[in-house]
């Protein structure tokens, strides 16, 4: 079982939301969003995913560039 499916909490700061994605730390703080978990993983609602996904769109695009074969 995941930390998710056990019923963990959004951990930006101010959300009390279920959390639907578990993701780097790091990853999620360069996005700008402030965590309050000082772990490996970040877990994240709905919401801020969708959040998180929107700020980092250009950067994963870059991202699964550098991998593709032409």
């Amino acid at each position: 079982m995941g930390i998710v499916s056990k019923g963990a909490k959004c951990n930006v700061d101010g959300c009390s939301n279920d959390g639907a994605r578990s993701i780097n730390t790091s990853k999620v703080e360069s996005a700008g969003l402030r965590v309050k978990s000082s772990g490996k993983h970040t877990v994240l609602c709905k919401e801020h995913y969708k959040e998180w996904k929107k700020e980092t769109k250009e950067d994963r695009d870059i991202e699964r560039a550098r991998f593709s074969r032409f």
